[in-house]
C-alpha cells in the first residue's frame, strides 16, 4: 500500500509541474504572438497611410498638369516615382530589415518627386488659387503627418516586441517557437542635416 501511495505522490507532483510549465510556456508564447499582432497591425496602418497618399497624387497631378502643361519632367518624376513605390511589395507579414529599407526609399524617392512638383507650382499663382488643388494639397499635408504618425506607432509596437524577446527566457523561446527581431523605420537619408535657407 505504501508502494502505490508514493508513486500517486510523485505522479501527482510531476502532473503538478507539468502543468505549471504548460501555463508558463503558454503565457510567454501567446504574449509573444500578441506583440507580433501589434506590429502586425501597426505595420498595416503605415501601408494604408501610404496607399492613401499614393491614391491622391494621380488628382494632385491631373490639376497640376491643367496649369502647368509644359513641365512635363515634373510629371514623368512623379508617375516614375509613384510606379517604382506601387512596386515595391512586402510578401511577409512585417517587413524585415532589407524589405523595410526598400520601401522606406521608394517612399522617400514619391516624396522627393511631389515636393518639386509643389515648388514648380509656386510659379503657377492661378493654379495655388484653384480651391481644388488647395484642398488637395491640405489632404496631401494630412496625410504625411498620418504617415509620420503611424511610423511612430509601427517603431512602438516593434520596440515592444523586441524588448520583449531580448528578455531572458524569452530570447530562447522565441528562437525555438521561430519569432525574430522586428526592424524600424529611420530617419530619412540626409534628414540628419538641416535645409538651407537663402535670402
Amino acid at each position: 500500500m505504501d508502494k502505490n501511495k508514493e508513486i500517486w505522490i510523485v505522479a501527482g507532483i510531476l502532473f503538478v509541474l507539468y502543468f505549471f510549465n504548460f501555463l508558463w510556456l503558454n503565457f510567454h508564447y501567446n504574449t509573444m504572438v500578441a506583440h507580433e499582432e501589434s506590429v502586425q497591425a501597426a505595420w498595416s496602418q503605415v501601408e494604408n497611410q501610404y496607399q492613401r497618399r499614393a491614391d491622391l497624387i494621380p488628382n494632385l497631378v491631373a490639376l497640376f498638369e491643367r496649369y502647368a502643361a509644359h513641365e512635363m519632367k515634373a510629371f514623368e518624376e512623379v508617375a516614375q516615382a509613384r510606379a517604382r513605390a506601387a512596386s515595391v511589395r512586402i510578401d511577409a507579414e512585417v517587413p524585415t530589415e532589407e524589405t523595410l529599407r526598400q520601401y522606406q526609399s521608394v517612399q522617400v524617392e514619391l516624396s522627393t518627386a511631389v515636393s518639386r512638383m509643389m515648388v514648380i507650382s509656386e510659379g503657377y499663382p492661378d493654379l495655388k488659387a484653384n480651391k481644388a488643388f488647395e484642398e488637395m494639397n491640405v489632404q496631401l499635408e494630412g496625410t504625411e503627418n498620418r504617415i509620420a504618425v503611424e511610423r511612430k506607432r509601427f517603431n512602438e509596437a516593434s520596440r515592444k516586441y523586441n524588448t520583449y524577446l531580448r528578455r531572458f527566457p524569452n530570447r530562447l523561446l522565441g528562437k525555438l517557437f521561430g519569432f525574430s527581431p522586428q526592424a524600424y523605420f529611420t530617419a530619412d537619408t540626409g534628414s540628419e542635416k538641416a535645409p538651407a535657407i537663402k535670402f
